[in-house]
C-alpha cells in the first residue's frame, strides 16, 4: 500500500490531536496521515470505547482514505499482575476490544506489560505470568500473534524478549522512552526492528515525553529515517502527540528529515 510522504512505513499520529472524540479527530487527520493511533480507555465513570455504529464509521473513513488504525489498548491492562483476577479482567479487557475492533483490520494492538517492580527475585514469576496471560488471551481472540505489538516501557526490553519469541509476537519501538531511560536507540534498533509494526516517536525535554519533535535533534531524526528507510521499515510510525501545535511540529520536523 502506498503512503502518503513516499517511506515504506505508514506514518500517523494519536487520536487526541483536536479537543474533540475519536470520529472527529479521524475526520479532520484522514487526509493526512496514514494511520491514526486509537488510544483507548475505560474508567468507571467515563471511557471512550467504540460501540458497533462508530466501528463502522471508522471503517468508512478508512475505506475512502486508504486509512488505517493501531489501536493503543489501554493502560491499566496488567497481563503480569500477581492478581488472578487483574489478570483475568485484562484478558478479558484486551479480548473484548480486539474482537470489536477486528471489523477495522488493525497493523497491530499496541500493548503494554507492565514490569516486575523493583524485586529481583520476582521476574521469572512475574515472566511465567505474563507469558500464561499471553497465552490465553491468543487462544481467546483467535488473530495472528504478530498482531499485537508489546511496547518497551520503564525495565529492560529483553526481559520480555522471551515472551514475544515464544508467543511470536511483535514489538512496538517507543524512541522516547528509550531517550528517558537514557538507552541506546540503535542497539534496540539491531535488536528489535526485525520484529516490529510500530514505533512511536515523540519529542523529550527535561524527563518529559509525548511533545514535539522540535525537541530532538534534527540530526538523530535524519539519521532514524534513513536507518528505517534502509532497513525498508513497513510498519507504523506513529507520532505520538497530543495536541495541535504539537503534531504540526512534529510533522514539519518529520518531512525535512526523510531521505531525499
Amino acid at each position: 500500500m502506498s503512503t502518503r510522504y513516499g517511506t515504506p512505513f505508514r506514518i500517523g499520529t494519536t487520536s487526541y490531536i483536536y479537543p474533540d472524540d475519536i470520529l472527529p479527530n479521524a475526520r479532520r487527520l484522514c487526509g493526512r496521515v496514514d494511520d491514526i493511533e486509537l488510544v483507548l480507555f475505560e474508567v468507571p465513570d467515563a471511557g471512550n470505547i467504540p460501540g458497533s455504529a462508530l466501528v463502522r464509521e471508522l471503517a468508512s473513513l478508512a475505506r475512502d482514505h486508504a486509512l488505517t488504525y493501531t489501536p493503543h489498548l489501554p493502560l491499566d491492562i496488567n497481563l503480569g499482575s500477581v492478581d488472578a483476577v487483574v489478570r483475568d479482567s485484562s484478558i478479558d479487557i484486551a479480548a473484548r476490544l480486539i474482537e470489536r475492533l477486528a471489523p477495522l483490520d488493525p497493523p497491530a494492538f499496541v500493548l503494554h506489560i507492565p514490569g516486575p517492580g523493583n524485586s529481583c527475585a520476582g521476574i521469572l514469576d512475574w515472566q511465567l505470568r505474563a507469558g500464561d496471560s499471553v497465552g490465553r488471551l491468543l487462544r481467546r481472540v483467535g488473530i495472528a500473534p504478530n498482531r499485537i505489538a508489546v511496547e518497551n516501557l520503564d525495565f529492560p526490553f529483553h526481559l520480555l524478549g522471551g515472551i514475544i519469541a515464544d508467543h511470536a509476537l511483535s514489538a512496538c519501538i517507543d524512541v522516547g522512552h528509550l531517550f528517558i531511560g537514557g538507552l541506546d536507540v540503535s542497539a534496540h534498533l539491531d535488536s528489535y526492528l526485525g520484529v516490529a509494526r510500530v514505533m512511536h516517536l515523540h519529542g523529550v525535554r527535561d524527563g518529559r515525553d509525548h511533545i514535539s519533535l522540535r525537541h530532538l535533534d534534527p540530526a538523530f531524526t535524519a539519521w532514524l529515517m534513513k536507518r528505517l528507510c534502509d532497513a525498508g521499515y513497513g510498519g507504523v510510525l506513529t507520532l505520538e502527540v497530543f495536541g495541535e501545535t504539537d503534531f504540526e511540529e512534529s510533522l514539519a520536523a518529520l518531512r525535512e528529515a526523510l531521505p531525499g
